[in-house]
């Protein structure tokens, strides 16, 4: 077997793809991966591992680990390792009239270049390739999709537009997650409660609480956990009472949020409480 076909074979993709028709793939590859091709959707990703390189308007450039790819939609591309361990990557293909719903009439964001160190991209990106999967909640989902439109919106220099928040608005949707923390929550809902537009009360909800609607409901799921795991409930049944899918569900979350898994906070409570 030559050395080519050996790393041919060695190559990957693993494909998902989420509701709302938002694609994600995770890849690996050595040598030249892509020829000439252009997508109807943007393509947002990170390198994991390796250099990436793509024939982007032009010119040659060069994704890292740390940096964020944006390729516009209906924009040729390729894809190559730019050295010879091969590269890894993750992508989500967003369809624009995704991207539009959130920024309401706005041109379309461009970043210059196809490669951005733009840090909240970055963490936008991130965070989408975490939550925009198959099994997401959809506040979930919405909350992802508005996270990286906005994010790519500013990384494309597009200056906030001027509008009035409604602070009503954003309060009876926290009203309502808070009475609603345990079971699934939609944007729908929270736009029917609020009397707002889905996205528009996205946005304000962030402006007067520091955070997205599916975050705040997050924390209030982790604040009844916290309560459960105190009266001694165990995890399983603490996770499924708090509104998590299953335990690992609230374990991520809950390192996420506080930087350790909850049985151990649980232990170092006990321990406090005994000292």
């Amino acid at each position: 077997m030559s050395s080519d076909t050996s790393k041919a074979r060695s190559d990957w993709i693993d494909r998902s793809e989420s509701a709302g028709g938002v694609e994600r793939i995770e890849a690996f590859f050595h040598g030249n991966a892509y020829s000439m091709h252009r997508h109807d959707t943007y393509a947002i990703g990170l390198t994991l591992a390796g250099v990436q390189c793509f024939h982007y308007r032009n010119s040659l450039r060069h994704s890292l680990p740390g940096q964020v790819m944006v390729l516009h939609p209906d924009e040729a591309h390729d894809g190559q390792a730019g050295t010879n361990e091969g590269f890894r990557y993750q992508m989500v293909y967003v369809q624009p009239t995704a991207i539009q719903a959130v920024l309401g009439g706005r041109p379309l964001p461009f970043v210059e270049g196809g490669v951005t160190d733009d840090p909240r991209l970055f963490d936008a990106t991130r965070t989408a390739l975490c939550q925009l999967h198959e099994h997401a909640e959809p506040l979930e989902r919405d909350d992802a999709l508005a996270a990286l439109a906005l994010a790519l919106d500013g990384a494309a220099g597009a200056q906030p537009a001027r509008r009035s928040a409604d602070f009503g608005a954003a309060r009876a949707a926290r009203e309502y997650l808070d009475a609603s923390c345990t079971h699934a929550v939609t944007l729908d809902e929270l736009a029917a409660v609020s009397g707002q537009d889905r996205w528009n009360l996205s946005r304000d909800f962030r402006t007067f609480y520091g955070t997205s609607p599916y975050r705040y409901l997050v924390m209030r799921r982790l604040e009844a956990a916290r309560a459960l795991m105190l009266r001694g409930v165990a995890l399983a049944e603490t996770a499924a009472a708090a509104g998590f899918a299953d335990q690992s569900h609230m374990t991520r979350h809950f390192r996420h949020a506080y930087g350790i898994p909850p049985a151990r906070w649980l232990a170092m409570m006990g321990a406090r409480r005994a000292g």
